[in-house]
């Protein structure tokens, strides 16, 4: 019999809900931020190779934005906590519940809010998706990044620094210099940089690495950040050469999605779930309050 009330229950409010897209999308959305039995999304962990990336993310002027908005995002929900992440809860029902109540309760301006925070919050670092959003939006990487002493320490490689030498000083310093090591070069492309030892000052440079679309210093495989050796072939192949409608594809055949680490505290466990009504049964599968009418922005 409860299997039974369950899916008639279930194919009942389901189809009711095709009429309400605006509550749908608020649902959506608190199961993207809480997760469910039949839904799972994680945060990208930002996992840094060593001490020195960390701290280069920590100073970055992108991250400091993004937090700003979170914290804006999170005050929205009515998390105490300023410093936790918004999507990768742990799919428990009581939280989603209260996560959705509290988004019916937020304009579909706010709710777009949360949405587009949680959507960044989820983008796989070094996927093609960044490279695919990365040109869509035409970002310009040199509002958000300077060259630092991390970017410096990683770069090792004696030809690719040539080559950038020859980008921020010209061929004929290149050439001049391609004997010299790595530091030594490194050395003057930073002189060129910051307009010291007699180097004209140049005001903005970028690697071709930080592009959008993202190029390569050599032909050589492992030369470049695996994002640039694979995403943006990838979206060449699947975007740019398919023209505005962007072609087709088959995202069951994509292969299996990467799986990371464990997810970190989720918001569902920090807001306060749905209030039954007084006297209401506790195993009643009804919240006792109505749900609250959405608020003009």
């Amino acid at each position: 019999m409860h299997n039974y009330i369950d899916l008639h229950r279930h194919a009942a409010v389901r189809a009711a809900m095709l009429d309400h897209p605006a509550v749908a999308l608020r649902l959506v959305v608190a199961h993207a931020i809480t997760g469910s039995g039949l839904w799972q999304v994680r945060p990208e962990p930002q996992r840094a190779a060593n001490e020195t990336v960390t701290a280069s993310l920590a100073g970055c002027k992108a991250e400091a934005a993004f937090g700003k908005k979170r914290r804006e995002v999170l005050a929205l929900l009515g998390s105490p906590d300023e410093d936790s992440l918004v999507a990768g809860g742990n799919g428990d029902a009581v939280a989603i519940a209260g996560v959705f109540a509290r988004l019916l309760a937020l304009c579909d301006d706010d709710v777009m809010r949360v949405l587009t925070l949680v959507v960044a919050e989820t983008l796989a670092a070094g996927s093609a998706v960044v490279e695919a959003l990365g040109n869509h939006l035409n970002v310009d990487m040199g509002i958000w990044w300077q060259p630092d002493d991390a970017f410096f320490d990683l770069l090792r490689d004696k030809e690719i620094a040539n080559s950038m030498l020859a980008d921020v000083g010209g061929k004929l310093v290149a050439d001049g210099n391609v004997a010299e090591k790595v530091k030594t070069q490194k050395n003057i492309i930073r002189d060129f940089l910051a307009g010291e030892n007699g180097r004209p000052w140049v005001e903005t440079w970028l690697p071709r690495w930080m592009k959008f679309p993202a190029e390569s210093y050599t032909s050589r495989s492992g030369s470049a950040p695996r994002s640039v050796d694979t995403s943006a072939a990838a979206v060449r192949a699947r975007i740019v050469d398919q023209g505005p409608s962007g072609g087709s594809l088959d995202y069951r055949r994509s292969g299996r999605a990467r799986r990371y680490g464990p997810r970190r505290l989720p918001i569902g466990r920090l807001v306060e779930p749905v209030p039954r009504a007084r006297n209401s049964d506790a195993s009643s599968p009804h919240f006792g309050s109505p749900a609250p009418r959405r608020v003009a922005c």
